[in-house]
């Protein structure tokens, strides 16, 4: 009974942490607050995944793409899954392109009292005297608008044609596992508590993490450098992240609204 009482514990614990490293919750809610609105004022429409990716006006990825990121000198390859989830794939490789990850540190790495995750991608880390312990309250601001970006929260059920939009499975009352699940090695959007809040910071799984399913967006999976993932270190930098593969699949959108290729 004290093992189950002491696991539960953690599971909670872990999950609220998750929830609030995304972003602030004034940040997200400022933002967030009429999109959220929209994508659930039309569940047929937008929560159920009967929408074109081109609706939000966001970079989708039609197809797979390849990422490496190189810590402490070693390359960790992850394959990223825009079959399954286009917009936070997208989103994610949009910014790998923009050089977004480029020297930010790992500011979240929980391994006690049992293996969590390694989260990195807050911008703000790339600055020495920022307060680490501010970190994880960050996200990508777009230059073109000088606004944050968020993405809508964005999970393909199991035996589905399309994704669930801005919604978790609990909300949409939806028992069913989630396409791309929590493995070990799962690369995941990090969110507050606001289902349309992700923007820049991701995550790796260290173990399988079943409870996080249907609650945090999955996007790729580590295929090789799982050893490196292990020996992250709080602090320690993404010197470097590449798209090695996949470029072409992914969508930008224009400031017209047209559909253009990344170069």
């Amino acid at each position: 009974m004290r093992l189950t009482i002491q696991r539960w514990f953690f599971l909670t614990l872990m999950i609220g942490a998750l929830a609030f490293s995304g972003c602030t919750a004034s940040d997200s809610a400022s933002s967030n607050s009429s999109q959220s609105e929209t994508a659930t004022s039309s569940p047929s429409a937008v929560a159920l995944g009967q929408t074109n990716t081109a609706d939000f006006n966001l970079p989708s990825l039609e197809g797979e793409a390849t990422v490496e990121l190189i810590v402490n000198g070693s390359s960790v390859i992850i394959q990223v899954d825009g079959d399954n989830a286009p917009i936070t794939a997208g989103n994610f490789v949009d910014l790998v392109q923009r050089d977004i990850y480029n020297g930010l540190v790992f500011h979240r790495v929980v391994r006690e009292p049992q293996p969590f995750v390694v989260q990195a991608g807050d911008p703000q880390g790339r600055d020495p005297n920022f307060p680490s312990e501010r970190l994880g309250t960050g996200g990508f601001i777009d230059p073109d608008t000088g606004e944050q970006r968020y993405i809508p929260l964005e999970i393909k059920p199991e035996g589905a044609d399309a994704p669930l939009y801005s919604q978790t499975f609990e909300m949409a009352r939806l028992a069913g596992p989630p396409l791309l699940n929590h493995a070990r090695g799962a690369v995941a959007m990090a969110r507050s508590q606001f289902p349309d809040s992700a923007s820049s910071q991701f995550y790796i799984t260290l173990a399988d993490l079943p409870f996080l399913d249907g609650n945090y967006a999955v996007f790729g999976y580590v295929k090789e450098g799982m050893d490196v993932v292990d020996q992250i270190q709080q602090g320690d930098v993404i010197t470097l992240a590449t798209v090695v593969d996949g470029l072409d699949n992914l969508k930008l959108v224009g400031s017209a609204g047209a559909e253009d290729n990344a170069e």
